[in-house]
């Protein structure tokens, strides 16, 4: 009888073991892949910290709210306003659907702001390395 629980034993763990393994595998998997898709490096570190504050992507919240251009504030705002509107519970609206209305463009606000961050200073770098200072004019 105690040969026989033995076996049932190793025959479970062995079975819990795998299928663990199998899952590692796959998150890790899945986080390489994310990270891919985020473009990798410093860069895709902060897309994926933003999207894992905000509990979604920056994909999924263009198609929340139905935009291409990040560019286009205007448009992003007036279909934000339109679909926050649309969706207000007194109105007979849902509250889930507003709440992630809401949360797409505060996602998308923030990757707007990340992008606004790393091209200021790159436009200062450039400014600063055409204009000549005081010590340059001496020589």
């Amino acid at each position: 009888m105690a040969k026989y629980l033995a076996q049932i034993i190793v025959l479970g763990t062995q079975a819990i073991g795998k299928a663990f393994a199998k899952a590692l595998r796959q998150e890790i998997a899945a986080s390489q892949e994310a990270a891919r898709r985020a473009g990798g490096g410093r860069q895709g570190e902060k897309r994926a910290e933003a999207n894992a504050r905000t509990g979604m992507t920056l994909e999924e919240a263009k198609q929340i709210l139905n935009v291409e251009d990040l560019k286009n504030l205007e448009e992003i705002t007036k279909k934000y306003e339109h679909l926050f509107a649309a969706n207000d519970k007194s109105k007979g609206g849902s509250f889930y659907l507003q709440s992630k209305v809401f949360r797409a463009k505060e996602r998308i606000d923030q990757e707007i702001k990340e992008t606004l961050k790393t091209a200021k200073p790159s436009a200062s770098d450039d400014a600063s390395s055409s204009s000549t200072g005081p010590a340059d004019k001496q020589r």
